[in-house]
């Protein structure tokens, strides 16, 4: 009897110590919620000018889409600096500028509005939340700079960046939602090099 149980104990021990080993082993992004992340982030051209694409992931919340169905709306600014390379100096800045996604929900209406202050500003109207999602954290094909501002043959390095703008609440809102500072993200900064 006294072999047994001991027996037992150790392969009590063993599934314990073989769980926690397991729970170490898993990547740390399925045991907590993922952060916002810039992804598929491209430039192209055209005849007149540097053009931008990406792809934010992970940038809403429960907590967000609910508010945004309570009259809150939600503003996501974009931060995008242009630089030329330079060997032995400081890399030289083209243009740098923010720009803003806002999207909010008429209840009345059942549908969502968009205002995406880009180049050129565009405004939209929709009634499912995916295809709101979409328009709001994908940039496609925003005029970075015109090609005349650039020189040909040289290398530049594009960086960009996304946040919660923190225009999103009225004044002194933030103190009254006492859940505000779960809607807060800002991404890492993401670099792509290319050759005009």
């Amino acid at each position: 009897m006294i072999i047994t149980s001991l027996r037992s104990r150790r392969s009590g021990r063993l599934v314990l110590i073989f769980a926690a080993v397991l729970l170490l082993l898993l990547p740390a992004s399925s045991l907590v919620a993922q952060e916002p992340s810039i992804v598929e982030l491209v430039v192209t051209n055209t005849n007149s000018s540097v053009l931008l694409f990406l792809e934010v992931r992970n940038a809403f919340t429960k907590e967000m889409i609910q508010g945004m169905h309570n009259g809150i709306p939600v503003a996501f600014t974009f931060s995008v600096e242009l630089y030329r390379k330079r060997k032995g100096w400081l890399n030289q800045e083209i243009i740098s500028f923010d720009f803003d996604h806002t999207m909010s929900y008429d209840t009345l209406k059942e549908e969502y509005r968009l205002d995406l202050d880009e180049r050129p500003a565009k405004i939209f109207k929709t009634k499912g939340f995916t295809e709101a999602e979409q328009l709001m954290t994908q940039l496609n094909g925003v005029t970075v700079a015109s090609l005349s501002s650039l020189i040909p043959d040289e290398e530049y390095i594009l960086r960009v960046k996304a946040r919660q703008a923190e225009k999103t609440l009225p004044l002194y809102f933030h103190y009254v939602i006492p859940f505000w500072g779960l809607w807060d993200f800002e991404t890492d900064w993401y670099a792509i090099e290319f050759r005009y």
